[in-house]
C-alpha cells in the first residue's frame, strides 16, 4: 500500500524507459537532453542491467569484411549501407556524449583471422567493399596485414590470412555502463532497480505499468513509454518478431609477453576475442550449438567452452602460460534479416530492440531513433 508521499512524487511520469541497458540509459539521456524539464523514469528488473550491456567482450566494432559480404548478400545494398552507417554514427553519439576516456575507448582497429581449413573467397571482396563504404567509413577500411599473425603471436600453423578494419575500437564495458548511469543521474534521470515491469496496461493518456518484486507490488504512469529490454521483450509485448542468443564470454589470467593489441575475430564474426590489462577476454561460438544458445536463460555451455578453450591454447595463446579466471554469459538479440527493430506501437508506446549482438556500437544511434519517433 503506497502512502500519500509516494503517491504524489514517485508514481507519476512524463517518460518511462523500460531496461537500463546501453540502448535504455541513452533512451533516457537523450529525452533529458532534449527535454530538460520533464520527469523521466528507467525501470530495470535486474540489481545491474540484465542483458548483455555489461556482460560482452567490450567491441566497438563495425564488423568484419566477411560478415559484412555476408550481410550485403542478404540484405541489399540500400539496406547494408544504412546499418553500416547506424553502427558509426551510433559509437560517435557514445563518444561524444562520455568521452574516450569516460568509456575507456581505445582506436586500435580490428581484426578478421582466416583460418587455413576455410574458404577464403571474400578476400577478393576488399577493394569493392573499401569502394562501396567510401563517404561512410574512414578508408580505406580494409587490407591484407597478413605480417601481423607472427607479430602477435597467434598461430602460424593455423591461420593463413589477417585483415585489418581500420574502423574499430575497444572499450571499457564496465567504465562505459557505469558513466552512463552516472550521466543519467546527472540529468536528474531516476533509475529503479529490482522493479520488474509484469504488464503494460493502456490507458487514455498513457500507460500504466505493473510492478513486482519479492517486497512490494506498485504501479507507475508514464505519458509515454519507451521498451528497450532487446531479448526479453517478448515477455511484454509477445508479438514481436525476436530470437534470444546467449553469449559464452571467459577470462584469462594475465598473460606474460602478451603481443595482442585490438580486437579480433573470426568464423564470421562468431567467435571473438581482446586483449584487456594483459589478458584475453574470448567470447563466442554461439553458432556450435544455436538450439541451447537460443535461450533466455543465463548459464554455461560445456562444449562451446571446451572449444573457446581448445581455441585459446591451439590458436591465440600457443606456448603461453595462463588459466581461465572467470566465466560467464550475457544474453542478445537476434533477427534472420539482421535489422533492429524501432517501431511505435501505439500513440504512447514504442519499442527499440533487437541489435543483433551489435549493442556498443547500435545502441546510442537506435535510441535517438527511438526519441525521434515517440518525443
Amino acid at each position: 500500500m503506497l502512502s500519500f508521499w509516494e503517491t504524489k512524487n514517485f508514481i507519476r511520469y512524463d517518460y518511462c524507459v523500460i531496461g537500463a541497458g546501453i540502448t535504455g540509459l541513452s533512451a533516457a539521456c537523450e529525452l533529458a537532453e532534449r527535454f530538460p524539464k520533464a520527469r523521466i523514469l528507467v525501470l530495470e528488473r535486474g540489481l545491474l542491467p540484465t542483458g548483455a550491456s555489461t556482460k560482452n567482450a567490450g567491441f566497438a566494432c563495425i564488423g568484419s569484411l566477411s560478415e559484412k559480404v555476408h550481410d550485403l548478400q542478404i540484405m541489399g545494398e540500400d539496406k547494408f549501407l544504412q546499418l553500416v552507417e547506424n553502427r558509426w554514427k551510433g559509437l560517435q553519439i557514445l563518444r561524444k556524449r562520455l568521452s574516450d576516456h569516460a568509456i575507456g575507448f581505445e582506436p586500435n582497429g580490428g581484426y578478421e583471422l582466416v583460418r587455413k581449413n576455410e574458404p577464403a573467397n571474400f578476400l577478393g571482396e576488399i577493394d569493392s567493399m573499401n569502394k562501396l563504404l567510401k563517404g561512410i567509413l574512414p578508408g580505406p577500411v580494409f587490407s591484407l596485414q597478413n605480417k601481423m599473425i607472427a607479430h602477435f603471436g597467434l598461430n602460424l600453423h593455423t591461420i593463413s590470412h589477417i585483415i585489418f578494419n581500420n574502423a574499430e575500437g575497444q572499450i571499457d564495458t564496465g567504465k562505459m555502463m557505469y558513466s552512463l548511469w552516472t550521466y543519467a543521474n546527472l540529468l536528474k534521470v531516476k533509475i529503479i532497480t529490482g522493479a520488474n515491469v509484469e504488464a503494460m496496461n493502456q490507458q487514455q493518456h498513457g500507460v500504466e505499468l505493473e510492478c513486482n518484486n519479492a517486497y512490494q507490488k506498485t504501479s507507475f504512469f508514464a505519458s509515454k513509454v519507451l521498451v528497450c529490454t532487446n531479448a526479453f521483450t517478448k515477455q511484454l509485448l509477445p508479438q514481436v518478431i525476436i530470437t534470444p542468443g546467449r553469449g559464452q564470454v571467459i577470462v584469462t589470467s594475465p598473460v606474460k609477453g602478451l603481443k595482442l593489441k585490438g580486437i579480433f575475430s573470426f568464423d564470421e564474426g562468431y567467435f571473438y576475442f581482446r586483449n584487456f590489462e594483459n589478458r584475453i577476454i574470448f567470447g563466442g561460438g554461439r553458432n556450435l550449438d544455436f538450439e541451447k544458445e537460443n535461450t533466455m536463460e543465463f548459464g554455461s555451455n560445456r562444449k562451446i567452452i571446451d572449444e573457446l578453450k581448445r581455441h585459446l591454447k591451439e590458436t591465440i595463446l600457443p606456448g603461453h602460460d595462463y588459466t581461465i579466471d572467470q566465466q560467464w554469459s550475457g544474453i542478445m538479440a537476434f533477427s534472420a534479416d539482421k535489422l533492429p527493430l524501432v517501431k511505435r506501437i501505439n500513440e504512447h508506446l514504442a519499442i527499440g530492440v533487437r541489435l543483433n549482438g551489435m549493442g556498443i556500437a547500435l545502441g546510442s544511434k537506435l535510441a535517438k531513433d527511438l526519441v525521434d519517433l515517440i518525443a
